[in-house]
């Protein structure tokens, strides 16, 4: 589905955007993965997912800093020649009660997550618009739509990418670039290991299908509004949650 595309893809070292990096290899893409602190891991990464045949590079950096946006942009145009796909999808979290929540709480996440998704949706838009075509595929979560208790600058800054998203596809698409957002639900990562057995069977309770993500589900519908295929959807937010969100 992707053979001779390029894609840049932020956190794409491991959980949801490992599983991103690794479908997009499986489907013949050549990828930039951007992380900001575990080098060790990223070049392991790069190594597992060369054996699809495609080309695997990395870069090093804090994408709540717009600089690092410009450079991975370029650093894939010069690499591959081009740059066909945008997945944002680092970002972090400092969950706290409102009254507990300090002003640099809100602001280290509201500055990774949103910011840093509009420094590289800005650093790519040039080449895109350029080729006439791009596809920017912006990783949200169920929170940015529903809200949830302790995480009002989680959900805050998803809902920010929500809006960015629907903005960017109405700016773009005459120049023959798709922009949607993928929000996933309770998914089983690294992160959601540190939730009790209580949390994680009162989440499970929520969902319709019974039963937590797995980073799979999100990256297959990160593949398929990359591709061909969804060249006529652009604007759209797809909740990959299992049914959390009905």
């Amino acid at each position: 589905m992707l053979k001779g595309k390029s894609a840049v893809i932020t956190g794409g070292v491991r959980g949801i955007g490992g599983a991103i990096a690794e479908e997009f290899c499986r489907q013949g893409a050549d990828v930039l993965l951007c992380y900001r602190s575990n080098e060790e891991a990223a070049k392991k990464t790069a190594e597992q997912l060369k054996q699809y045949g495609t080309r695997v590079e990395v870069i090093k950096g804090d994408i709540s800093d717009p600089i690092h946006g410009e450079a991975a942009a370029k650093l894939a145009v010069e690499i591959f020649g081009k740059i066909d796909i945008l997945v944002n999808n680092a970002g972090i979290t400092k969950d706290k009660l409102i009254m507990r929540m300090t002003a640099s709480d809100f602001n280290d996440v509201i500055q990774a997550n949103l910011n840093g998704s509009f420094y590289f949706l800005r650093a790519v838009a040039p080449f895109m618009i350029k080729q006439k075509h791009g596809r920017i595929i912006n990783i949200s979560s169920i929170v940015g739509i529903r809200g949830n208790a302790g995480q009002v600058n989680y959900s805050a800054s998803k809902a920010g990418v929500i809006g960015m998203t629907l903005s960017a596809a109405k700016e773009l698409g005459k120049r023959g670039i798709t922009v949607n957002a993928v929000a996933p639900g309770f998914i089983e990562t690294d992160m959601t290991e540190i939730l009790t057995d209580e949390q994680k069977k009162s989440m499970t309770n929520a969902i319709s299908l019974g039963r937590a993500g797995k980073t799979s589900d999100v990256a297959n519908a990160v593949v398929f509004l990359a591709s061909d295929q969804a060249a006529y959807i652009t604007g759209q937010v797809i909740g990959v949650d299992g049914g959390m969100s009905i």
